[in-house]
């Protein structure tokens, strides 16, 4: 196996991109892809940033883009004109708005991700399957884990497990957050760092900065218990 194979060996996932941007730099220069020094390396960085991202998606995402059968160069093109409108429309903003203050930086010296507090009204809109991966009711918990609804029910009251509401008063369950029929260890510390159960799935399934790029569901199915937790209290 590779460095570049497997995120759970502790690499960060910017560290990965660094990785992945120097093997593609060098790739294009053996093959004499006539591009400037500017182009090379942001060309590097580039394709070495989106494929570092892929391992460190949950589940739900990397089929989705595995399952991909369009034609990709459309797909790049439509990309890299997207970014380009907003590196241009992003610079207008900044020069209007003058100088800006420094990064807010995390406790390991790395910039820290926006803060999760902003995501909130983005996840109410959005629809949860879009973002929150595989999530199911009590019915199928009830038929397909056995857990019964009375169980489910009593653990959100105590909030040792996340339901996030689905319409008017139905709620869903992330199965990434069961194993052995019950809720990992560490759920409810998460809660009640992060009260809200949309922001917190979605800072635990998603790699964390504060973690090294690790994502937080996945370190507590391995018993990283103390490590998550921390981090969580760390953004509330």
């Amino acid at each position: 196996m590779t460095r570049f194979q497997n995120p759970s060996d502790g690499i960060s996932q910017e560290a990965l991109a660094g990785l992945m941007a120097e093997a593609v730099q060098q790739a294009l220069m053996q093959h004499g892809v006539m591009l400037d020094a500017e182009a090379l390396t942001s060309a590097s960085k580039i394709a070495g940033h989106l494929a570092a991202a892929l391992p460190f998606l949950p589940p739900a995402q990397r089929l989705a883009i595995g399952s991909f059968k369009g034609e990709w160069t459309d797909l790049a093109s439509d990309f890299l004109r997207v970014m380009t409108n907003k590196v241009a429309s992003d610079g207008s903003a900044a020069s209007e708005r003058g100088p800006e203050r420094p990064a807010r930086k995390s406790e390991t010296g790395r910039p820290a991700a926006q803060p999760i507090a902003e995501r909130a009204a983005d996840l109410q809109s959005m629809p949860i399957e879009d973002w929150a991966g595989e999530v199911a009711g009590s019915t199928y918990l009830e038929e397909k884990l056995r857990i019964p609804r009375s169980t489910l029910h009593r653990w959100q009251r105590r909030g040792e497990v996340i339901a996030l509401r689905k319409g008017g008063r139905k709620h869903v369950f992330p199965l990434a957050q069961f194993i052995d029929g019950r809720p990992v260890l560490g759920i409810g510390d998460v809660l009640s760092a992060i009260a809200n159960p949309r922001l917190a799935w979605f800072w635990l399934s998603r790699p964390s900065p504060e973690l090294g790029g690790r994502v937080p569901i996945e370190m507590l199915r391995d018993d990283m218990v103390e490590d998550v937790v921390r981090a969580a209290r760390a953004l509330s």
